[in-house]
């Protein structure tokens, strides 16, 4: 596994991730358990999670496999607040009473002191974004985050946000924004790589495969065991099943036919070559499908594949 810095900060990562949204739901804790030790013997060190993720039972699972493992100290855990239950439905809350009560949360679920990386995970507009920012300033100052990043946020948004925190007595950065970033989601390319680059911060791409359209399981049809088919799932992964993103997949299929390699290795090596990119965070719900994607690793596209993906990905929209 290859390492890189989260921006220009110390903080460094593998630059595949792991996606813990399912764990504790969809995935259970034989299955979480060998993704876990299949991603460390991997080399990979980034574990993305947050307290709603499995409908709020992720964090103690990943909290009771880590320390069955002894995994604690290998492990850079990116954490995030923002989202609640509220009477049984997820609603957004950046306030600073409930970010840092989702914080405590996150600690003692997962069994640990501090977080590596703790992030907003969305903008709230109800709340006053300096209240929001200096909840991730106090998790800096006593102790419970080593490093503060924000998720979803605009390219001004990250702009202002950056700005307000580092202009405080604490001079604490913001080191990461963490966006949907794939073949058919260029939209980071707009305004926050380019204010990534210039404030010094690192990507964190969620959603590197296209909420799975880029793996090609689609290109037949919707499968009846896949998210596409699921309630709830259905309209999240049909806002890429159009013609115009089908032809990013075929194209992606010709490439992969060319090099020998599945289609979703071609779609996270392309992402791996973006400016300020930092890590894809991979999720799966197989062992076998998590060890498929890390083996991406070992790719290098050829610069004229890299070019012609940018070409029929960035004519769709």
């Amino acid at each position: 596994m290859q390492y890189r810095r989260v921006g220009r900060s110390g903080l460094e990562v593998s630059r595949l991730g792991l996606g813990t949204m399912t764990w504790g739901s969809t995935v259970d804790a034989f299955e979480a358990a060998d993704q876990l030790a299949a991603f460390r013997d991997a080399g990979g060190t980034l574990v993305d999670t947050a307290p709603i993720y499995g409908e709020g039972a992720c964090e103690e699972l990943l909290g009771t496999l880590m320390q069955k493992a002894g995994a604690r100290d290998d492990i850079v855990l990116a954490g995030k607040a923002g989202f609640r239950y509220r009477r049984g439905e997820v609603v957004k809350d950046g306030s600073r009473g409930s970010l840092l009560d989702q914080l405590d949360l996150s600690l003692r679920q997962l069994g640990t002191d501090h977080l590596d990386l703790w992030q907003i995970h969305t903008p709230d507009l109800d709340v006053p974004l300096e209240e929001t920012l200096g909840a991730l300033e106090h998790a800096v100052r006593t102790g419970r985050t080593r490093y503060v990043g924000v998720s979803n946020f605009t390219g001004w948004q990250t702009g202002v946000a950056h700005t307000w925190l580092a202009a405080r007595s604490e001079g604490i950065p913001l080191v990461s924004s963490q966006v949907e970033y794939s073949l058919v989601n260029r939209d980071p390319e707009a305004e926050i790589t380019q204010a990534a680059s210039h404030l010094g911060m690192g990507l964190l791409a969620w959603s590197p495969l296209g909420r799975g359209v880029l793996t090609g399981k689609y290109r037949g049809g919707v499968p009846s065991d896949s998210r596409g088919a699921s309630p709830g799932w259905d309209e999240f992964v049909g806002k890429y099943l159009t013609p115009a993103k089908s032809g990013v997949v075929e194209a992606l299929a010709r490439a992969s036919e060319g090099l020998g390699v599945t289609i979703a290795h071609v779609a996270i090596a392309w992402l791996l070559e973006r400016p300020q990119l930092s890590a894809a965070i991979v999720g799966a719900r197989t062992t076998a499908q998590l060890q498929e994607n890390l083996a991406s690793e070992d790719l290098t596209l050829p610069p004229e594949i890299s070019d012609a993906l940018d070409d029929v990905s960035g004519e769709v929209k």
